[in-house]
């Protein structure tokens, strides 16, 4: 992964991410950058629905105890996870021990399978949704910026009649701008022009 985190400190950024070193890498080498495969995908529903209720800089920073809680995110291992797996991850200091997210993850693996299994692949699912382009926002400030939006409310309508869990409008909305589904990088952000052309996921 090509590193942005090491140009100058002049560059302007979302305000987001603030100073944090963790925080403006994720802002970025990550954040925005449309994903396509799978795996990813799931690592990405997996830490959103963590997130839920909570700031993202606090799953980030467990980011590889959840690699190492959820069998480096392969999603028939985590769909394979039994009631003494999930006893197990109650007592992991590496990951948010919230009973009902863990539970969730499990349960969205098997959901995951089966969306896998109808589609092709979980990313033919979820960019049918914007046609299979990212959408391209223009905010200038963050409080333009939307908690959820119309089609957050659709992608979840969906993925919650499917038997998915934590995976309300905000939560989606939230997983739709970190996997590139909308570009909501302010204009004023060095990154906005360059997720604009980015035509794949760094892999």
């Amino acid at each position: 992964m090509k590193s942005h985190s090491t140009h100058s400190n002049q560059l302007q950024r979302c305000p987001w991410c603030g100073d944090d070193p963790l925080y403006v890498a994720y802002h970025d080498e990550v954040w925005g950058i449309p994903v396509f495969n799978d795996s990813r995908l799931f690592e990405f529903l997996v830490l959103e629905t963590a997130q839920a209720g909570l700031s993202w800089i606090t799953i980030l920073r467990r980011q590889e105890g959840y690699r190492r809680a959820f069998a480096g995110f392969d999603v028939q291992k985590v769909a394979a996870m039994t009631e003494l797996d999930q006893q197990r991850l109650l007592e992991d200091t590496g990951i948010i021990r919230n009973k009902k997210k863990i539970a969730a993850s499990i349960c969205n693996a098997r959901k995951f399978i089966e969306v896998q299994n109808e589609f092709g692949t979980f990313s033919q699912y979820c960019w049918q949704f914007t046609n299979g382009k990212p959408i391209q926002n223009r905010y200038k400030e963050m409080s333009e910026i939307p908690p959820h939006t119309s089609l957050s409310n659709q992608i979840s309508k969906d993925m919650r009649k499917r038997g998915f869990q934590f995976v309300g409008p905000t939560v989606m909305y939230a997983f739709m701008q970190a996997t590139g589904m909308v570009n909501d990088h302010l204009i004023s952000c060095y990154r906005y022009k360059e997720i604009r052309r980015q035509k794949n996921e760094v892999m």
